[in-house]
């Protein structure tokens, strides 16, 4: 994983920050920003001293502003390709088994808001506005609603999409679509990481992977799955010291296996 003009790639600790450096455009998306968050997210998942990912944007005015609509080239595919590349990157962060946290610094519009909706969690400064402008200039917000669909109501996300108006951190707190807002936005996320840290890494990627693995299964897929996962999740390492440092009231040491 390394840094590169448009994307900044830093490791703090055990947590891993992704920062898209295109601050002049809004840190909007482009080829060597969706390239660099797909390879980053999949190297990252052979790292077993990383706790978490941030994924935010340079400065404070935009996490990100969706496909940069200047370039004139953000819709240029290439057909011959069966997948593009921020379906290649939603795929990644579906695979995806360490906590990925959006830290929402400013304006999250049309492919930003894929971005937060393939995070896992979503902390956000009271300044950010959200929303899927694509209707404004003759598109759909369509890879977007694949990571969104399951996130919000769908009559507030048939608002979104179809209106194309923007919304305030307030309301989509309220909506589900971030966990907190905060005015000190690194406090709040140094607080939430933290929470993050001292539990069992093992239970956390395993748990990530069952989370996902049932959200398309009906109940009795669900259930036959989840009971097989249960008997698995107990095997692991970490249960076994979580549960003895539980009998012996002491802090567990995880070992992440």
């Amino acid at each position: 994983m390394t840094t590169s003009p448009e994307l900044g790639v830093e490791r703090r600790a055990g947590v891993l920050w992704l920062t898209i450096r295109r601050e002049e455009r809004r840190n909007a998306l482009s080829p060597a920003v969706l390239a660099g968050l797909t390879e980053a997210l999949a190297e990252a998942q052979g790292e077993r001293g990383l706790r978490a990912i941030v994924l935010t944007g340079a400065g404070d005015q935009a996490f990100c502003a969706g496909a940069d609509l200047q370039s004139g080239q953000s819709f240029a595919f290439d057909f011959s390709e069966p997948t593009g590349a921020f379906a290649r990157l939603l795929r990644q962060a579906r695979a995806s088994h360490l906590p990925l946290v959006a830290r929402v610094n400013g304006a999250c519009m049309a492919g930003g808001m894929g971005l937060l909706a393939m995070c896992d969690l979503a902390v956000a400064a009271p300044h950010a506005r959200f929303g899927l402008p694509e209707v404004k200039v003759g598109l759909f917000p369509a890879q977007v609603l694949a990571a969104l669909q399951h996130l919000v109501p769908r009559r507030r996300l048939v608002e979104l999409c179809i209106t194309g108006e923007a919304i305030g951190s307030a309301e989509a707190l309220e909506m589900g679509l971030v966990n907190h807002v905060d005015a000190d936005l690194d406090g709040r996320l140094d607080w939430l990481l933290a929470r993050i840290a001292d539990k069992s890494p093992a239970a956390i990627r395993r748990g990530l992977y069952t989370l996902k693995a049932i959200e398309t299964m009906d109940f009795e897929q669900s259930m036959a799955f989840t009971e097989s996962q249960i008997a698995l999740f107990a095997q692991t390492e970490d249960a076994k010291e979580g549960q003895a440092a539980f009998r012996e009231k002491r802090k567990p040491e995880w070992t992440g296996h």
